[in-house]
Parts: structure tokens; sequence; C-alpha cells
């Protein structure tokens, strides 16, 4: 049997603190983990621009409640769903992803927490595992499931290394240079192919 694990950001939907970058004009808040590959690191910095520039949750979600799934995202999950099983394993939020697992059709999400203060501030953040994507993809080969994983980032790598398949969806030169064992594809017309080799479809 098999599953796919996926990332959400950059693979199903846009990047959200990039677009938080955009409405609030800190360009600082577009380093995404395609930029910087230690996600503690990124996230303490993101904490820490929130608090100088009092920016609160609301503030966030507002700017996720207008963003829309990446085009053609939505048609391409539904046809995903209706031949295998999903997991979205991602390295977002539960306070930032439901108004875009609505979008997409209520897909599984594996993903953090945020801790949000008595002031509707950022104060902190929980991770539902260290190196979750990975530990996700070894709990399920424990399960004897094939696991095909996508992703884009830095942070999807280990992922992907442990997987039956990885495959990289739309990632930077400078991902794409580093881990070159990975087949790269720019749409879900080319991804389309892929995952149906992977299933032996």
């Amino acid at each position: 049997m098999h599953i796919v694990c996926s990332d959400l950001e950059g693979v199903f939907v846009p990047e959200i603190w990039i677009n938080v970058a955009e409405r609030t004009g800190i360009k600082e808040l577009r380093l995404t983990t395609r930029d910087i590959s230690d996600y503690d690191v990124l996230m303490k910095r993101r904490l820490a621009i929130l608090k100088e520039n009092g920016l609160k949750i609301d503030d966030i979600t507002d700017v996720i409640a207008g963003m829309e799934p990446l085009e053609g995202a939505r048609e391409f999950l539904d046809w995903l769903r209706s031949i295998t099983q999903l997991i979205v394993v991602s390295d977002t939020f539960v306070q930032f992803a439901g108004p875009l697992m609505k979008k997409l059709g209520w897909p599984t999400l594996f993903c953090h927490e945020l801790i949000i203060g008595q002031d509707r501030s950022v104060a902190g953040y929980r991770l539902r595992q260290a190196d979750s994507k990975r530990h996700t993809v070894i709990a399920l080969k424990g399960l004897n499931y094939k696991v095909i994983a996508m992703g884009d980032s830095y942070n999807d790598t280990n992922m992907l290394q442990a997987a039956d398949t990885g495959i990289l969806f739309r990632p930077p030169e400078n991902v794409i240079r580093e881990f070159p064992q990975f087949p790269v594809v720019h749409d879900y017309q080319e991804l389309r192919p892929l995952v149906e080799q992977a299933l032996g479809c």
C-alpha cells in the first residue's frame, strides 16, 4: 500500500509569511525555509519581528483569510485522493491552517501549534515533534506503507530522503543544487506522472 506525504506551503498554497510580508511591508518576513535551513532560527527571528512591530495573531490570520490555493492545487488533490491516501505534513501552525484546509477540501494535516498570549500576541511555538516530517515518513513505513513525499524547501529534504520516492516541487535553485538526487517538477502536470509511476499505475 502507498501513501503520499506532502508539504503545504509552496506545493498547494502560497507561502504564508511572504504574504504577511507583502501586506505589512516588512521585507525580512519574506525569508522562508527556502532561504534558511534551520527552522528554529527562522521562527525565532519571525517572532522577534512580530514583537518589534506590534503584530498579533489576528494580523496574520487576516492575511491568510484572503489567500487562495495555488492554481490547480484543489483539482490535483481531488485526483490524488481518489487513487491513494494523502497526509499534508507541514511546518505551519493549527492557528493558520483552517481557512486554507477548507479551500483544499479538508485533507488530513499534521502541523505545529503557536502559543498565543492573552493580548493575542504570538508568544512562541510548540513543535508537534522535532524533525516531524521525517518521523512521519518513518512511522508510516513502519506500518508497511510505501511513502511518496513531495516538498519544495530545505525543511522537506529529510522527509524526501526517508521516503521510498522523493520529489521536489518548484524548489529554488539552491535546493536543486544541494539535493540533485531528487527529480524536480514545476507544475501538477509534471507531478502527476511521477506519482503514477511511483504508485505503479
